[in-house]
């Protein structure tokens, strides 16, 4: 299916000036792979040592990850954002198939209590990751099919709720209560973006407040997680361990870090210390200093891809603006609840840092979602991403400055 869509048309690495990416958001996000490749290998090397007998067996799979990761980078670029825009109600039944999949005996794979993950022999796939970047890509569709509905209806902005809410609820049967918080604050910024009145958008932010506060009381392990977070000391030992063990490695980083490799935490103190909390084991080998560089850089990318967003909406592209808002929101929300967990603001939650954390499914998506982002840059620079328009090499003869 997807060798049928890869047509020869012109993209940011086939054209008549070569390679033409935006280096800024590439740079960043290469910056932040192997960064997170560096932290991974020193966070995980006491485990793998225990568990596999090779201290460098999450680096070595996750090597294999980013090579996957850059190949699905690869492809995205090389698809038209009008083909995107075209499989956007496809891309959404297949979410909700692959969420319903997961749920399913004997194929979904439980882990620490959790159906997140569909099993194959020497990988996992975690539908919930692919499910948000589908959700993006179909209400970027409807916000310009919408258009006006959406702005002047309340009818045009209750719609999208009927496709969102079933999905959350698959996910929160999983239950992945980070996955429906990032998908649903991403949709409501979208929405907002797309026009959505003052007033609805309150209305909306009020109601999703209501509905946290009766998911959170419906299962008592979320009320005690709540209750825990705010005093974590009082039940170290018990269900403020993992926080506990995290707010010391922030404590023994200091401003400088106790070095690379250096960690004391990886050691079987810390449980997932290549994965969730992997911030945590940065902190300490690398200090504040450190921790705000990677805080920087997780800036830069974040509001690199807000402003690929806005220059497609300024070339009058909003499909393809309302994706890269969708997409630059996904990256946010992962951002701020993994940090949130990891210094102890937010209660603790099973969400990867994007780029960072060991995990397959989550870096190939955030690898695919960069793809995107490029394509959609060079669309907008370039007016030439249409893939109903015949490319002559003259359309390449003058070389176009970025300019951003």
């Amino acid at each position: 299916m997807i060798f049928g869509i890869i047509k020869p048309y012109p993209s940011p690495l086939i054209s008549g000036r070569g390679i033409d990416l935006d280096f800024p958001l590439l740079a960043g996000c290469l910056a932040l792979l192997g960064l997170g490749l560096v932290m991974i290998t020193s966070a995980s090397s006491e485990v793998a040592a225990v568990q596999s007998g090779n201290p460098l067996y999450h680096m070595i799979r996750h090597l294999v990850y980013v090579a996957l990761g850059l190949g699905a980078c690869g492809v995205t670029m090389m698809v038209p954002i009008a083909t995107w825009q075209r499989m956007g109600f496809m891309m959404l039944i297949g979410a909700f198939g692959l969420l319903v999949l997961v749920l399913v005996p004997g194929i979904g794979r439980e882990v620490n209590g959790s159906m997140r993950w569909i099993g194959f022999s020497f990988f996992n796939v975690q539908p919930s990751e692919i499910a948000k970047v589908f959700v993006v890509i179909y209400l970027a569709g409807y916000l310009v099919r919408r258009q006006t509905e959406v702005r002047e209806s309340w009818m045009g902005f209750f719609k999208p709720f009927i496709v969102l809410l079933p999905m959350a609820g698959l996910l929160l049967m999983e239950p992945d209560f980070g996955a429906t918080v990032v998908m649903m604050g991403a949709a409501a910024a979208m929405l907002f973006l797309g026009g959505v009145g003052l007033f609805r958008f309150s209305l909306m932010v009020v109601l999703a407040v209501v509905a946290v506060f009766v998911l959170v009381q419906a299962q008592p392990y979320r009320m005690a997680r709540l209750i825990t977070f705010t005093d974590p000391w009082s039940d170290q030992f018990g269900s403020g361990y993992q926080l506990t063990q995290a707010l010391i490695a922030f404590g023994r980083g200091e401003w400088l870090g106790v070095g690379l490799g250096n960690s004391v935490q990886k050691q079987f103190y810390l449980p997932e210390a290549h994965t969730d909390f992997v911030f945590s084991v940065l902190a300490e080998e690398l200090g504040v200093v450190g921790s705000l560089c990677t805080v920087a850089l997780f800036v830069f990318v974040t509001i690199r891809a807000l402003y690929i967003g806005l220059w497609a909406e300024k070339a009058k592209q909003f499909f393809a603006a309302y994706m890269a808002f969708g997409l630059a929101f996904l990256w946010i929300g992962q951002f701020l609840i993994n940090i949130g967990v990891n210094v102890g603001l937010l209660p603790t939650k099973g969400l990867t840092l994007p780029f960072l954390s060991y995990g397959g499914s989550s870096l190939v998506i955030c690898c695919a979602c960069v793809g995107l982002l490029l394509r959609i840059e060079w669309e907008s620079r370039t007016h030439l991403g249409s893939e109903e328009h015949e490319f002559k090499e003259s359309d390449f003869a003058e070389e176009t400055s970025h300019g951003r």
